[in-house]
């Protein structure tokens, strides 16, 4: 592949001014070209809460699967944290191999004083910044479609986002590697996918053969909808609570430091 080499200007930039301008490029782009992801953004998850929470949710009696709720009401928490993830994983799957590939934004960026690392920071801080504005709308939605049961939903939102940047992290990292889109149908269709149905979104984890229990908790999905759903239920405890945080601050973190790595290792001329 060709590379454009990087010549030290002998400035150097405060990181956090170095991330906050990345951000600036992504959210100049995004300004222009919105319309183009509005659709997956918004109007998918909003078209998803309407199917299952009016059409099969009107099957679905209130008992103690729901938690009491009815089926659109205990739905809407889970559903904030499936849509961060799938945002997440668009904004960490194409986004970075087009950066890389196609548009080659990360080499333009890279010749200034900007640094690999800073610019995967940055990457990351414009998913967070998409994972925010998409669930407020999709909470704002919901409200109106009587989908929240009260204020509490409201902390569905924090535990929304650190589930996509939880997933988002490592998958940027591994699109870092990757030098064609041959391995993110795979990701879609065998993770992204399987997920979102059974990961205790729709319907108790409990319900699953026991064998298969394990693997969905170790998805970020499910530690984040037992957040958003125990906070919008006052149902949260708080050694439960710790642990999910826990475990997805980890991946979080463990993405960020392979994603440093990666952006080095390939931008670092």
């Amino acid at each position: 592949m060709e590379t454009i080499p990087s010549r030290s200007t002998g400035v150097v930039l405060n990181p956090v001014r170095a991330v906050l301008i990345g951000v600036e490029k992504h959210w100049t782009w995004y300004r222009r070209n919105w319309r183009a992801t509005a659709i997956s953004s918004f109007l998918q998850p909003v078209l998803f809460l309407v199917a299952m929470g009016f059409g099969f949710g009107s099957q679905v009696q209130p008992g103690e699967a729901t938690g009491g709720q009815t089926y659109l009401v205990y739905l809407a928490p889970a559903l904030v944290v499936v849509t961060a993830v799938q945002n997440a994983t668009w904004e960490s799957t194409y986004a970075v191999l087009s950066a890389f590939i196609w548009q080659k934004s990360y080499w333009g960026a890279v010749v200034t004083p900007v640094t690999p690392a800073q610019i995967c920071y940055s990457q990351l801080t414009w998913i967070a910044f998409r994972l925010v504005s998409s669930a407020a709308v999709f909470l704002a939605v919901a409200a109106a479609l009587g989908a929240v049961s009260g204020p509490g939903v409201l902390l569905a939102l924090p535990f929304a986002v650190l589930a996509g940047l939880a997933f988002a992290a490592p998958v940027v990292a591994f699109s870092a590697t990757r030098e064609t889109a041959e391995g993110f149908s795979g990701l879609f269709r065998f993770v992204v996918i399987p997920m979102t149905l059974f990961t205790g979104a729709f319907f108790p984890i409990s319900q699953l053969p026991e064998w298969l229990r394990p693997v969905a908790w170790i998805t970020p999905v499910w530690h984040g909808v037992e957040l958003a759903r125990g906070a919008t239920f006052g149902t949260l405890r708080l050694l439960p609570a710790l642990g999910h945080v826990g475990y997805l601050v980890a991946l979080t973190a463990v993405g960020v430091v392979l994603g440093r790595r990666y952006f080095q290792r390939r931008l670092a001329v």
